[in-house]
């Protein structure tokens, strides 16, 4: 889910958000300062170290979550075995509404995390009177609708010079800096994360980055972070579908 970022006023002193990084890409920015405050106490704050699940695919969908710090893989396991790795969650993204009553994926924390949390049953009823909220609720899963047809357009139509090249623009995009020349981008995930994500192998992610670092368009920093060299040249691979 890619949030954007809200202009909002400082919160007052000793307010229990004060200090939140990512109150302006969160669901809850839709709330003024002292609705903010009740929904704070509805909840709890989570941490999970690198390796851990938040929840397993099945489990009761019970809590729902912001994510305040780290980055969360989602993923699916095949009736053969197989992995499929179903999106990447970035500070400020929510996650935990469920059509059902239990989860349709597990969510893994890729380095370490941590999170708003807060009962289903309270959530909901906080939902139910504070309209802002149910309307940016329903901005969200319209959101999700749109990118999830852009997921079946990369892995139905797209090479895997497109494919990784969509996934690091999207990633440059999120942190806000698509734009500029040698923009930094974290890869907290790992390439075997990214080939599942993608519908590749990873020795074919690992191939496609060697190739877009050897014609300059980006350059490794370090084992989980680019530069972006080129942005022009990596939205022309991203964008060229046949």
């Amino acid at each position: 889910m890619l949030a954007s970022a809200r202009q909002l006023e400082p919160l007052p002193s000793g307010h229990p958000c004060q200090g939140c990084e990512v109150r302006s890409l969160a669901l809850c920015a839709v709330l003024e300062s002292d609705h903010l405050a009740r929904l704070k106490a509805l909840g709890w704050t989570l941490k999970l170290p690198p390796g851990q699940t938040l929840f397993h695919e099945g489990d009761p969908a019970t809590r729902v979550f912001t994510l305040t710090r780290g980055t969360l893989k989602l993923y699916k396991l095949l009736a053969d075995g197989r992995r499929q790795v179903t999106g990447f969650l970035h500070p400020g993204d929510f996650l935990g509404i469920s059509v059902d009553d239990e989860h349709a994926f597990s969510a893994e924390a890729l380095e370490d995390c941590l999170l708003c949390w807060f009962p289903r049953n309270r959530f909901d009823d906080f939902v139910e009177e504070h309209a802002a909220m149910e309307r940016e609720l329903y901005r969200m899963a319209a959101h999700e609708l749109a990118a999830a047809q852009r997921q079946f357009v990369l892995l139905g139509r797209k090479t895997a010079m497109e494919r990784v090249a969509s996934f690091l623009r999207s990633l440059a995009r999120r942190s806000g800096s698509v734009d500029e020349q040698a923009a930094l981008v974290r890869l907290p995930m790992s390439r075997s994360d990214v080939a599942d994500y993608l519908g590749l192998t990873k020795e074919t992610v690992s191939r496609v980055i060697s190739a877009l670092k050897r014609d300059r368009v980006i350059r490794l920093d370090a084992l989980n972070a680019i530069q972006i060299l080129d942005s022009g040249r990596l939205e022309q691979f991203a964008e060229s579908v046949a």
